[in-house]
């Protein structure tokens, strides 16, 4: 069995993630290909389509939230996923598990739901966001008319994790603000949910998008278990390889796997990117530079630039008086050439931001932390 390098599947990677080159695809169809841009921030992600499509005008993306062409919805891992409406109607019902997990064992609220009939709390949150859209504090307020002793936070979560509820416009529409408020995700779509659709389809997405990759990998992004069976029915369909430490990887037999020697683009993540969250072994792209930096998996997500590849500085933004600054901490001592191509990047990502402000680019001393933006 072949076995493929850091290096081999840190490219195989990015390809498939649009990292290699800026791809000729429209927001939709990117959204569609990569199953989804984790988007708990209201904007921030917005960056991941620009820095992946040649055409990723803020703008064009908002009009698919707008009209309905798109939905934030909570999905893999239980956190916000910008998708398609298509991929949120086929998507939800496979991950159910993972949201009714996360409810019962939530730190916050997993207490909350004890001895609670969860199912009458759905059916009752189901009730008033048929009534109308409501805010998460809305509904746990009403909520607790009739649940007293739970908390109204709790209460909401549950009908957020039970039922598939979109977050609506204007919240997260580039350039506009809006609080948080939940809609029933068939009313919004104005379609059923779809069950026709299965947990095999869903891993051969996430092949697509993120191979090669173990059974524990698939897990770690999705958030469902016991996925050894779903690789293992699919194994005839699959190419088969291992990693460097003999990790068995699964992956499509005719996808991308380019040469490991081949250029990787000075790219500029956003907090919370699906390419760091969505394998167990996230070595094909975190150096040990990140990894003194304090960053756990679990936890707050930098932002984060890449350099041939891999992650090599973190990235911060800020406006004062009129001038906008992007500010690049670096892991170790950059070469020129890598600070021209942070530069010309950079530029274009402040272009992005800020297309009407005086621009900056600084470059912090190697190993200096600044998170003043967050």
């Amino acid at each position: 069995m072949q076995t493929l390098t850091r290096r081999a599947l840190n490219r195989a990677t990015l390809d498939r993630q649009l990292l290699l080159r800026r791809a000729d695809l429209t927001p939709l169809q990117a959204i569609e290909h990569l199953v989804g841009l984790q988007a708990q921030t209201p904007n921030t992600w917005y960056v991941g389509l620009w820095s992946r499509l040649t055409e990723g005008r803020p703008e064009k993306v908002a009009a698919l939230l707008t009209q309905r062409q798109a939905v934030r919805i909570a999905l893999m891992r239980s956190t916000i996923h910008l998708v398609s409406t298509a991929d949120a109607l086929t998507l939800r019902p496979l991950l159910q598990p993972v949201l009714a997990r996360d409810l019962f064992t939530n730190h916050t609220h997993g207490r909350a739901m004890r001895d609670l009939d969860t199912g009458k709390v759905a059916a009752a949150g189901r009730e008033l966001l048929d009534e109308k859209p409501r805010t998460p504090g809305e509904l746990g307020r009403q909520l607790a008319q009739r649940w007293p002793d739970r908390s109204p936070a709790s209460l909401a979560y549950a009908v957020r994790n039970l039922l598939p509820v979109v977050q609506t416009p204007p919240r997260g529409v580039w350039g506009a603000t809006g609080r948080t408020v939940h809609a029933p995700l068939e009313s919004w779509a104005g379609a059923p949910l779809r069950t026709d659709q299965t947990i095999d389809q869903m891993v051969l997405r996430y092949l697509a998008a993120f191979g090669p990759a173990t059974v524990r990998d698939v897990q770690t992004w999705c958030g469902l278990t016991r996925l050894t069976e779903v690789l293992d029915r699919l194994r005839p369909r699959l190419a088969t390889f291992r990693d460097e430490n003999g990790a068995e990887l699964f992956d499509l037999p005719d996808a991308p796997r380019p040469d490991p020697q081949v250029n990787a683009p000075a790219r500029f993540l956003y907090d919370f990117d699906n390419l760091l969250l969505s394998h167990h072994d996230r070595s094909r792209v975190i150096t040990d530079g990140l990894r003194r930096q304090n960053f756990k998996p679990h936890g707050p997500v930098p932002r984060l630039v890449l350099l041939d590849g891999f992650t090599a500085a973190t990235w911060t933004f800020t406006t004062t008086h009129g001038t906008a600054t992007l500010t690049v901490h670096p892991f170790a001592s950059l070469s020129a050439l890598d600070r021209d191509a942070l530069t010309v990047e950079g530029d274009g990502l402040l272009n992005l931001l800020a297309p009407k402000a005086s621009r900056e680019i600084r470059f912090t001393a190697p190993g200096h932390r600044d998170h003043s933006d967050r």
